[in-house]
């Protein structure tokens, strides 16, 4: 079987499909570059992004379905998962093949899944919504890290557009090594080069203001008087906020 293997991204993947149309080889293994292993007994073919033909399948696609199952086509892509982009490429295929009401039929394996896998990445993103805190640097930039289990920044990007239009902000993704930077007037993606700590894992603390500082304790100070023992429910309390989200939470770093 031969193996499709695009660049991660979504005008790859669209070119991908576009290609396979055109070349009509039957079955295929699709993967992105980033998950890529050459198999001893398969050929590969390697896409080669190209805008038009991804706007033509994202055209195809868009005539197709409603806006709903577009974003769900997109926010599955953004899950990052393997398994995604095969069941991608399957819906693409079930929808292209003019079924009626295609994108509600939950019996196909591929509908499903992109239903079910676009629910996670949009609760992800309201997550990120929720739980992002900004830390004011010496220079005056607000800055939050995050570490999203799926590709979230191009969905809250909106969001924090409107709410924190009148400063200037980064929210930085330091699992996917990208972040969005926003200077007032235009929204940006970036990368940032981080002074390594010894361990070559953790990025060096950024410099903070010290009324940020300030502020951190006093916050701190709240939850803790706010936090009343008797009236603690931790199950209720992880379902609501996971744990993975309390690294960059103030209220959750523990004064010594």
């Amino acid at each position: 079987m031969e193996i499709y293997v695009f660049d991660d991204t979504f005008e790859g993947f669209l070119t991908l499909i576009f290609d396979w149309y055109n070349r009509k080889p039957g079955s295929i293994t699709v993967s992105s570059a980033k998950h890529y292993h050459p198999q001893a007994f398969s050929q590969t073919y390697f896409i080669v992004t190209d805008p038009e033909k991804a706007m033509r399948v994202a055209t195809g696609l868009r005539k197709r379905l409603s806006k709903e199952a577009w974003r769900a086509v997109y926010c599955t892509f953004l899950s990052e998962r393997l398994e995604a982009y095969e069941h991608l490429f399957g819906f693409a295929v079930y929808v292209f093949s003019d079924v009626s009401q295609a994108e509600s039929n939950y019996g196909n394996e591929h509908v499903l899944f992109v239903h079910q896998m676009a629910r996670k990445v949009e609760r992800e993103k309201h997550h990120l919504e929720a739980f992002v805190r900004f830390q004011q640097t010496q220079d005056g930039m607000y800055y939050a890290p995050i570490e999203p289990k799926y590709n979230v920044l191009p969905l809250i990007a909106g969001h924090f557009r409107g709410r924190y239009a009148d400063q200037s902000w980064v929210i930085y993704d330091h699992v996917r090594k990208y972040g969005l930077y926003y200077d007032l007037q235009r929204l940006q993606l970036i990368t940032l080069d981080f002074q390594r700590s010894h361990n070559f894992d953790t990025p060096a603390r950024i410099s903070e203001d010290h009324h940020e500082e300030m502020y951190q304790l006093l916050w701190k100070d709240y939850f803790k008087s706010a936090n009343i023992p008797a009236r603690r429910n931790l199950k209720l309390h992880v379902r609501n906020l996971p744990r993975r989200f309390w690294k960059y939470l103030t209220e959750k770093q523990v004064l010594d």
